[in-house]
């Protein structure tokens, strides 16, 4: 399991903010930067678009979390590190609910369909651990195995 508390589609938003505050927190990034920084916290999973990163760069600095510096590059503000600090990692919230994980799982299991329908990846190499996890969903469902689809 991750140890990050972000989900994979639908919530990408919601946890972006988090992440674009802990990877500022260490320096002033420009907006590149912080999008391979994602990329690379996610473990590949993950890059955001040029059109998820600026607009929220616009929102947080009308929020005054962070400032756009002469050099394009964005830093936090000290509103922005008060509210940084413990934002990202393992939640405050408590632990994870049924609710996040399903969440969590079929945003990934989204990601992969994506990533296979446009031919940015196919399931070559992890049949073996697809059939495990399908297994153990099936166990939890109560629902006899189909292995007819792989």
């Amino acid at each position: 399991m991750w140890p990050f508390r972000f989900a994979m589609s639908r919530r990408r938003k919601r946890g972006l903010p988090h992440m674009v505050m802990y990877l500022l927190s260490s320096s002033p990034k420009n907006g590149v930067e912080l999008m391979d920084g994602v990329q690379s916290i996610t473990r590949g999973w993950w890059r955001p678009t040029p059109g998820s990163i600026y607009p929220l760069m616009k929102e947080m600095a009308s929020q005054g979390l962070v400032r756009k510096l002469e050099d394009g590059r964005f830093e936090l503000t000290d509103k922005g590190r008060s509210e940084a600090g413990g934002s990202f990692g393992f939640s405050s919230e408590g632990p994870m609910t049924m609710s996040d994980a399903v969440e969590q799982a079929y945003s990934a299991l989204s990601y992969a369909q994506d990533l296979k329908r446009t031919g940015g990846g196919d399931i070559a190499g992890y049949e073996e651990r697809l059939r495990e996890i399908r297994a153990q969903v099936t166990d939890l469902l109560g629902e006899p195995e189909n292995q007819e689809n792989v």
